[in-house]
């Protein structure tokens, strides 16, 4: 079943701390319906699927048919790809997820000028690849079940064990994609496949902190300005400049969860110029203040990883 090329995706942001980014989503709970939502969805992060049991399809945005998954096959989709998933007609897959933010993981084990070589973004490979087979790939399968299974149990240094295990992941991951695909450069024009605009919000999430001109969004498309806001909005739901405000304030929350900073200096941080602006848009997204919303963040401390901004929080349930 393919998906509409128009429907709207939703934003799925998760908070991971910076000292071991990495968020494990399992249990009997995780089973996935055989109904396919009528939205795609993409988050902030880096996540890594393994199908324990059954079968279903994955559908992304820019590609016309959905791709097939079986019990054993681990998934792999970069930030900022649209995508859903369903299990095959009477059936409830059961799943694992880790959610990586790569940057700031492979930042506390590798030099700083090294890190870009492994986002795994689809936007640099001609033909990526987001099922790996158990029978094709068991490192790649060995090394997803065994990182779950560390911060599952949570043994004494069960953090060190998983990072590196996650680290051997990643990279093995990188390895493969670049073995399996031909890299992209900056003459190439878009493949009919791509993930349009996966390269756009890449860049948002690398950029937000600066000033963003929504013509220069459209380049890196190859787009008109004018096809490029009416692509954005009938993917994403909204405006390219309401989109980077909001990642805005998805990233001033993180600081403010996170961080003593002052307000103002977080303002700063994320790319308002005043404090005025800063405070509006956090009330437009959150339907509170910067400082009521730090507030009851210490007030909830044990809960915190859960508190999201209300129009972009992360997918903590399976879809039923």
């Amino acid at each position: 079943m393919s998906k509409s090329k128009n429907a709207v995706a939703e934003y799925r942001n998760y908070f991971l701390p910076h000292d071991f980014p990495v968020l494990l989503l399992s249990g009997e709970y995780w089973r996935i319906s055989s109904q396919p939502s009528p939205n795609l969805h993409f988050h902030n992060c880096l996540e890594i699927g393994i199908c324990h049991s059954d079968s279903g399809y994955m559908a992304f945005n820019g590609k016309s048919e959905p791709l097939s998954f079986k019990a054993g096959d681990v998934t792999c989709v970069p930030r900022n790809i649209p995508h859903t998933t369903w299990s095959t007609e009477g059936t409830e897959s059961h799943w694992s997820y880790l959610f990586i933010d790569v940057a700031e993981f492979m930042k506390n084990m590798l030099p700083n000028s090294t890190i870009r070589n492994y986002d795994l973004s689809v936007s640099a490979y001609k033909d990526y690849k987001f099922i790996f087979s158990r029978s094709e790939y068991p490192e790649i399968y060995h090394l997803a079940v065994a990182a779950v299974r560390e911060i599952e149990l949570q043994k004494p240094h069960y953090r060190a064990c998983a990072a590196g295990l996650i680290m051997s992941l990643i990279i093995m991951l990188t390895r493969l994609q670049s073995e399996g695909g031909e890299l992209i450069t900056s003459s190439d024009n878009p493949p009919e496949n791509a993930m349009v605009l996966s390269p756009v919000l890449d860049y948002i999430e690398d950029n937000y902190s600066k000033q963003i001109d929504v013509d220069y969004l459209a380049e890196i498309c190859h787009l008109s300005p004018t096809h490029f806001r009416r692509l954005f909005r009938s993917i994403i739901g909204t405006n390219p400049l309401d989109f980077i405000n909001n990642t805005r304030i998805t990233k001033a929350c993180d600081l403010l969860r996170s961080t003593e900073d002052s307000i103002l200096d977080i303002s700063e941080a994320v790319g308002f110029h005043s404090v005025s602006s800063f405070n509006r848009h956090f009330a437009e997204n959150t339907k509170t203040t910067p400082r009521n919303y730090r507030y009851e963040t210490l007030m909830q401390k044990e809960n915190s990883e859960k508190m999201q901004i209300k129009q972009y929080k992360g997918w903590m349930y399976p879809e039923k």
